[in-house]
């Protein structure tokens, strides 16, 4: 978790290589190639007229959250193993797409939260086998590299 926590800080401090491929008036996403696998990063980026507090709580990886509420792409989320208070290991599973073309997938990862002086909230995740959570039937087993969320304070 700490590792995947210090390659998004590191994604965050290397501003370079990031060509735009989206963008709409909320919301601009870019991508890069990856140094660590064969494919890309992608990153959106936007302002929200919320406090920074507010959409934290739309984002967090917490069983019980709001993101099963808004993201059509999380279809359940659930702790397998409170490591700490900041510190889990988490299935998150996806609806099927493309009239069940596409499966459903479940993802098992050890996720990190933390908050930084400045105020940035941050939660991070990369893929990790846990004996309480073996490959489920009828779900195909997803693996993420570190990836997860920033949440940056701006003035006003």
């Amino acid at each position: 978790a700490e590792a995947a926590a210090e390659q998004l800080r590191l994604y965050r401090r290397d501003p370079g290589g990031w060509r735009g491929c989206r963008s709409t008036g909320e919301v601009a996403v870019s991508w890069r190639p990856s140094t660590e696998f064969a494919g890309n990063l992608y990153k959106g980026e936007g302002i929200l007229p919320a406090s920074p507090r507010d959409v934290w709580e739309c984002i967090k990886p917490v069983a019980g959250g709001l993101r099963t509420k808004w993201d059509q792409n999380v279809k359940d989320f659930e702790v397998i193993e409170a490591i700490s208070d900041t510190v889990s290991v988490c299935r998150t599973t996806t609806p099927s797409a493309c009239m069940r073309i596409i499966s459903p997938r479940e993802f098992v990862d050890v996720v990190a939260m933390k908050q930084y002086e400045d105020g940035t909230m941050l939660s991070a995740a990369t893929n990790v086998e846990h004996p309480l959570c073996p490959p489920q039937p009828n779900f195909v087993r997803g693996f993420n590299y570190p990836c997860g969320c920033f949440c940056i304070p701006v003035p006003g």
